[in-house]
């Protein structure tokens, strides 16, 4: 059997060129564990949250709301994951669903309980917060891509 642990100096490689430059570009990338993943776990928890909070039968319109919001927010997640080039413009998006989200109990519930209140207030804020995250973050790439870095 071949002994696959040695490693050895790769400058002679003929390939050492093309896969410096495709590990620059790779550390270069997002990272995706830090943002794209709790945006999805928010959305998640959004979609459930009726359920949790314990309101999908009393408020059933809000439910829904939470149900297609929360549908939405997985959507821009799964969007950032797999082309965050294109999606620059919707990180801002995310950041309007969270002030929505803020004022929907009183916009789309009927005499809305505390712990529905709290809920989206909660979901909100951190829909606003990570779209502010990812537009921060689109931005600081943009601007490292025009000056050439």
């Amino acid at each position: 059997m071949a002994d696959v642990s040695r490693r050895g100096d790769l400058t002679g490689h003929p390939d050492v060129h093309e896969m410096r430059t495709r590990y620059a570009r790779m550390m270069g990338r997002r990272d995706v564990a830090f943002i794209d993943a709790p945006v999805f776990l928010l959305g998640l928890y959004c979609v459930i949250s009726p359920w949790v909070v314990n309101f999908s039968a009393t408020q059933a319109e809000l439910a829904t709301h939470n149900l297609v919001v929360g549908i939405a927010i997985g959507l821009l997640a799964l969007g950032f994951t797999v082309a965050p080039e294109r999606m620059y413009g919707m990180s801002w998006a995310m950041s309007a669903i969270g002030i929505w989200m803020i004022f929907s109990p009183w916009a789309v519930g009927t005499d809305p309980g505390t712990g529905v209140i709290w809920n989206n207030i909660i979901i909100g804020a951190l829909a606003f917060l990570l779209g502010l995250v990812c537009a921060r973050q689109v931005m600081s790439r943009r601007e490292r891509n025009s000056t050439g870095e």
